[in-house]
């Protein structure tokens, strides 16, 4: 078949030769050999011009033998055609010094020494351009506008990067950096993140050379454009510094030299973000910029990693500061300025910074830093002070619960706490209020404030004239009214108070005159009451106040994420509910224990409606806008609650495709991977429930399509249920029957090993979607030499399962087998006990696609080897080939063809005679 090839590309048929290649490839298993078939396809994609694919099978060579100098040399070659010119260098580089007489390689060198240096001229004489432009103070604002935004372009390109950074670049943007045109400075943060991007020794020297002082400057006194650009570059600072000791970067290894490390540089950054905290000339968004930022780079990547000293760091250095912002109230004159988010942010990182403690100790240490800085200003006298502390109780009872309830039981709190419910100034019912609610969070403390708070918050929700305090009161009414959960019997008010608290909730929800953050309790509100069925029944029924809960999750005030998507877990039951044993509810029932109850209208039929109609109200562009959002506040728990209600939405297939016409396959990827360990199972369970009847490529189009497979191999667990298996199974299924690029991902997510394991599951739906998974995986011929691989039964287990009762598994065995016999070798492993006979039974079968396969099957064979087709021919399969040549009432048909085909092979070998035929 190589020769072959050679021939063919002799003569210049360059399709056929690859075809020849192609099947060369499929047939060897010695890898030098592959090595030289790869590098001679690779030179027929270069005279098809198609370079992508030569560069590709040329890399492929040199992974099996990295001194092919011919395999170099048409890498190279292919890499100057696709623009990579450095990469093009390297390569015709090392071909030179392996053959310095070799003429075509040293032309190929003085060729691409010639690009390179032109493009480093244009590129040059460009950047020199823009520089002159940018420092002439007498130039028009537009046109170093201009100049500004053509550098961000140049530095997107690593010769540009270079050049700008090697020619005093970085001093010249930071004079920009001080410009009054927004839009400057934007170009400016732009071109410093193209100059870091994936550059740790650059990024090392602009830090040391530009100053985090500046940049922390920039981020916190800019527009929230300015700050979030400034805000993202930090973010690109940090991981090129957190990056491995050496990587490849556009091509190029970027070396660090021992006693190069970052660490210098890292702390600095974190010295500047936590100093920002406390400091009054920061903005509300700068200061929410650089709390995401310390949410997204102190912690541990995963609890797996041994060194948590980073945090230690941060809560040594900064917890106190972190502290003043949690403890501040926006309406006293004091403080630094905040946002809506800032005080949900700070709960995200004080939270993120507890979980990441190692032992005890630790968690002490924080537990006591918080408890003494709540003291002080607690102990001090004047109300501002022991404002400032039951604010940050607050605060740590949204984040890190445990050390939340510490603070809240010292002496005195909670005294001074319904104290000062009861207070005529707003702002100091407002603050209490909601430590109130936060309090009421866990059972033991929720049933202290039903002893003594209730009565206070109901007067505060009845007699206040201020609509602020009236919220909160009614969302501290609605926690306490919801403590018994789904429980129907359950309930902490009369019949109908419930449904009461939730049409005001649902008033107020609708009120656009009331200010955002108000808005944003009455979904609080809601979120609790809606473990209530009638509330959730009455909540989809009011259009108006779904769509302004869904406009209000679309909106900049983040903390409203978890709300939003608490009430929706609620409405679609998408929450974990565990059925009691029939048994064990007799026996509480006889001992007069409690026993749960489940509201008549959470049944499916209620569940199913109620979907219908929050996909109407337009959930589905809520949930995407919600994931987008950057910040603090889309928790991992939130993260969940998303993940939990999209599964919900897909849940009737009818309704998959409306859900992924408004972009919930997008949104589905990163929730599978930046979530919750029960949000991620969710998610990818509702990426397979969408890949198994949706046309995947249209669902995740481009590349996310590759994105989906890690995902669905993730539900291939023993943890995940025996549905999410099949489902996953059946959603590989599909894609490895799209292409090989797929099938080649699936396998290199270690899913084939995977996929055979439940190929002896005993639950018959799941053994046969792994069956089918297998048929279209063994189109790929790394799957197919596990078959070919001596001392295994796989081949034996598929001629069984071609033998059982079970139609699905019987088809998926047989077509697996016929792709497989199609390719001849492995043919002479394929005897087992009874072989002969399950063939006949495939050829006897009433069911068109087993009979069509096991001619396919018997077609192979006797292709393969004059031996078997004897053996078949001296059995009943000939008198059966026989019957179903001549076809049936309705004609020829495609199995009647290949059956005679069969019987035409016979007589070549001289096994029949054309009259047995004929008679």
């Amino acid at each position: 078949m190589s020769e072959e090839g050679n021939n063919l590309f002799k003569a210049g048929d360059m399709h056929g030769a690859i075809c020849c290649y192609t099947k060369a490839l499929k047939l060897s298993d010695s890898q030098a050999d592959c090595a030289v078939l790869h590098r001679n396809r690779s030179a027929c994609y270069l005279k098809l011009e198609d370079y992508t694919k030569a560069e590709a099978d040329a890399s492929k060579a040199l992974d099996a033998d990295a001194a092919d100098v011919k395999a170099r040399f048409r890498r190279a070659q292919a890499f100057q055609k696709l623009g990579q010119l450095d990469q093009a260098f390297l390569d015709a580089q090392r071909c030179a010094q392996l053959e310095p007489k070799n003429k075509a390689f040293q032309d190929l060198l003085r060729q691409l020494g010639a690009q390179i240096q032109q493009k480093l001229n244009s590129t040059d004489a460009r950047v020199q351009q823009m520089f002159s432009l940018l420092s002439d103070t007498s130039a028009k604002d537009s046109d170093r506008l201009k100049a500004a935004q053509n550098l961000v372009v140049l530095s997107r390109d690593e010769a540009g990067a270079e050049l700008i950074f090697r020619n005093d670049g970085v001093r010249l943007i930071q004079k920009l950096l001080a410009s009054k045109q927004e839009e400057v400075v934007l170009s400016a943060l732009r071109t410093l993140v193209g100059l870091c991007t994936g550059h740790q020794s650059r990024t090392m020297a602009i830090v040391n050379e530009l100053g985090m002082e500046q940049l922390c400057t920039v981020m916190g006194s800019g527009t929230s454009t300015v700050s979030l650009a400034a805000c993202h570059l930090l973010q690109v600072m940090f991981e090129a510094l957190t990056e491995g000791m050496s990587r490849e970067i556009r091509g190029k290894e970027e070396a660090i030299l021992p006693g190069e490390k970052p660490s210098k540089e890292l702390r600095s950054m974190l010295r500047h973000l936590l100093e920002m905290m406390p400091a009054s000339s920061v903005s509300g968004s700068g200061r929410d910029s650089a709390i995401n930022l310390l949410v997204k780079q102190v912690p541990r990547k995963s609890l797996k990693m041994p060194d948590n000293s980073v945090t230690l760091w941060v809560i040594d250095q900064g917890l106190k500061k972190i502290l003043e912002v949690a403890g501040t109230v926006p309406e006293l004159s004091d403080g630094p300025p905040l946002t809506d988010n800032s005080h949900m942010s700070c709960s995200v990182l004080l939270s993120k910074l507890y979980d990441d403690l190692k032992s005890d100790k630790e968690r002490e240490n924080f537990s006591k830093l918080c408890e003494e800085y709540v003291q002080q200003h607690f102990g001090q006298p004047g109300l501002e002070s022991k404002l400032r502390a039951i604010q940050t109780v607050s605060v740590l009872l949204q984040g890190p619960s445990d050390v939340g309830n510490r603070t809240l039981e010292m002496s005195g709190m909670m005294d001074a706490v319904i104290s000062l419910c009861a207070s005529k100034d707003v702002t100091h019912q407002q603050v209490a209020v909601e430590a109130l609610i936060h309090a009421a969070g866990k059972a033991k403390r929720a049933s202290f404030i039903t002893a003594n708070g209730v009565a206070l918050l109901k007067d505060l929700y009845k007699k206040s004239e201020n609509d602020r305090i009236r919220v909160r009161a009614l969302v501290g009414l609605c926690k306490l009214g919801s403590a018994g959960g789904t429980d129907f019997s359950m309930k902490q008010f009369a019949e109908g108070s419930t449904l009461k608290l939730a049409k005001q909730c649902r008033k107020w929800l609708c009120n656009e005159s009331l200010p955002p953050t108000s808005r944003r309790w009455s979904v609080e509100g809601l979120a609790y009451l809606t473990f209530d069925a009638d509330v959730k029944e009455d909540l989809v029924e009011d259009k108006n106040a779904l769509q302004a809960m869904f406009e209000l999750a679309k909106s900049e005030d983040k903390t409203v994420l978890f709300a939003v998507g608490s009430t929706l877990v609620n409405c679609t039951n998408s929450y974990d509910v565990e059925k009691p044993d029939p048994q064990m509810v007799e026996l509480a029932k006889y001992a007069k224990q409690h026993v749960p109850e489940e509201h008549p209208k959470d049944s499916p039929s209620f569940v199913e409606k109620r979907l219908v109609k929050l996909l109407e109200a337009g959930v589905v562009s809520a949930l995407v806008c919600m994931v987008k959002q950057e910040s603090p506040a889309l928790t991992e728990s939130c993260r969940e609650c998303i993940a939990r209600v999209f599964l919900a939405l897909v849940e009737r297939q009818e309704d998959r495709g409306t859900v992924v016409a408004q972009g919930a396959g997008k949104a589905l990827i990163p929730l599978a991977s930046d979530n919750t360990d029960t949000g991620k199972i969710k998610a990818a369970q509702a990426l397979a429930k969408i890949t198994i009847t949706s046309n995947p490529e249209i669902a995740f189009p481009g590349e996310r399509i590759y994105e989906v497979v890690r995902p669905l191999v993730s539900l291939l667990s023993l943890e995940c249920t025996l549905l999410q298996n099949f489902e996953s199974l059946m959603a590989l299924t599909n894609l490895a029957g799209i292409s090989e690029r797929l099938r080649q991902k699936i396998i290199k997510e270690k899913a084939v090993a995977k996929v055979e394991g439940y190929m002896f599951e005993e639950h018959e739906l799941v053994r046969a979607a792994a069956t089918e998974c297998m048929c279209n995986m063994v189109l790929s011929t790394e799957v197919q030499k596990l078959f070919l691989a001596t001392g295994n039964d796989r081949l034996k287990l598929l001629v069984l399962y071609s033998g059982e009762e079970d139609e699905r598994l019987r088809k998926a065995a047989a077509g697996t087998l016929a792709m497989l016999t199609a390719e001849h070798l492995i043919l002479l492993s394929f005897q087992t006990t009874h072989w002969l006979e399950i063939l006949q039974a495939l050829l006897l079968s009433e069911i068109v696609d087993l009979r069509h396969r096991g001619v396919v099957i018997v077609h192979n064979m006797m292709q393969a080897d004059k031996s078997l087709a004897e053996t078949l021919m001296e059995s009943e399969a000939l008198e059966i080939l026989s019957v179903l040549a001549k076809g049936g009432e309705a004609g020829p048909n495609p199995a009647s063809k290949i059956a005679q085909h069969c019987l035409d092979k016979a007589i070549e070998y001289g096994i029949i005679k054309m009259s047995y035929i004929i008679s």
